[in-house]
């Protein structure tokens, strides 16, 4: 079990995750990413947008998939745990 893959996977579903929730930011809020965030987070929506923002990571997690980067995929899996974790705290 190649641990590097895994690690490479968490830090691609991570870097997916953000991506995702800086689009959705975007498209919801006319202002920058952190006022944006700031004004989901007081209005508690916070854990829609990191939910909708985690939808990269679904594209990403078939992707690797068909290209038989199974390690790569549970790497992305545990991202999605840890955004789960993060949307609970949050």
């Amino acid at each position: 079990m190649n641990k590097k893959d895994i690690f490479i996977g968490l830090l691609l579903g991570l870097l997916g995750g953000f991506i995702g929730c800086f689009i959705v930011l975007k498209l919801f809020t006319s202002s920058d990413f952190v006022t944006g965030f700031n004004y989901m987070k007081n209005d508690g929506s916070i854990g829609k947008i990191i939910t909708l923002g985690a939808i990269p990571n679904l594209l990403l997690f078939f992707f690797l998939i068909k290209k038989n980067k199974d390690l790569m995929a549970r790497g992305v899996i545990l991202s999605m745990f840890v955004l789960t974790i993060i949307t609970l705290i949050l």
